[in-house]
């Protein structure tokens, strides 16, 4: 369970910056941070063999999908998601909290994968997320 999200913190954090880390004291907080890829696009790498086959097999396709209700929908979860971090609900799942700005134009790829991430969440360790949409809560 909790290797998806450190998976997730591991994509989203430039890799020069991972070895000059230091190891985090127990007062620090982890934050998942979006980055951009070689070709200057938002991207969101998620390591996790069953994220693909979820996003070929179960996922809805991205063109059932806006990239404005993406980004309502995505501004939505990264709320409910920080704030079941920063209470402490659901530790075992949700391990550090997402820097997301809805400001920023990420792009559609990005939204949709951000948001299928939360389905993900979802189908795989049954979290019920308030901001996913009736028809993307998959349950196994």
């Amino acid at each position: 369970m909790k290797n998806i999200i450190f998976l997730l913190i591991i994509s989203l954090l430039p890799f020069n910056c991972l070895a000059q880390t230091n190891p985090k004291n127990d007062q620090e907080k982890s934050e998942m941070k979006p980055s951009k890829n070689e070709d200057g696009e938002w991207d969101l790498t998620v390591i996790d063999t069953q994220f693909d086959n979820f996003l070929n097999a179960i996922a809805k396709p991205i063109s059932q999908y806006s990239e404005s209700y993406l980004k309502t929908r995505n501004t939505f979860l990264v709320n409910e998601w920080n704030s079941y971090y920063s209470s402490g609900r659901y530790r075992n799942i949700i391990e550090s909290s997402i820097d997301y700005d809805p400001k920023e134009n990420y792009g559609v790829k990005f939204e949709y994968k951000l948001y299928q991430v939360f389905a993900y969440v979802n189908w795989k360790y049954g979290l019920k997320m308030n901001g996913l949409s009736g028809t993307d809560t998959i349950r196994r």
